[in-house]
């Protein structure tokens, strides 16, 4: 059996029919064709990190911040051993 993906927005709006509560979960599971543990674990996914939402700044941004600082210091990382090997080259 192939393993399907799912979209973050078809993830949403299953889990937001859910909390709706007006389908029980065997039938939201029968309609799109899922695992009820896959649905409860989107809906523990999914409340677990709605606060996010209404931070200021998010999870988002500061992960971003990290991926450029870490991308920055591997840049330096390798120009600092290119810099070695060519000290190294000229000696």
């Amino acid at each position: 059996m192939k393993r399907r993906k799912f979209t973050s927005k078809f993830k949403t709006r299953v889990v937001l029919e859910a909390l709706k509560e007006q389908q029980t979960i065997k039938e939201l599971c029968q309609k799109y064709e899922l695992a009820p543990q896959q649905l409860n674990s989107w809906k523990r996914e999914f409340l677990s990190n709605a606060e996010l939402v209404f931070t200021k700044g998010g999870k988002s941004k500061k992960s971003e911040a990290q991926e450029l600082e870490e991308q920055y210091l591997k840049t330096i990382g390798q120009q600092k051993v290119e810099i070695d090997f060519l000290k190294n080259a000229l000696s």
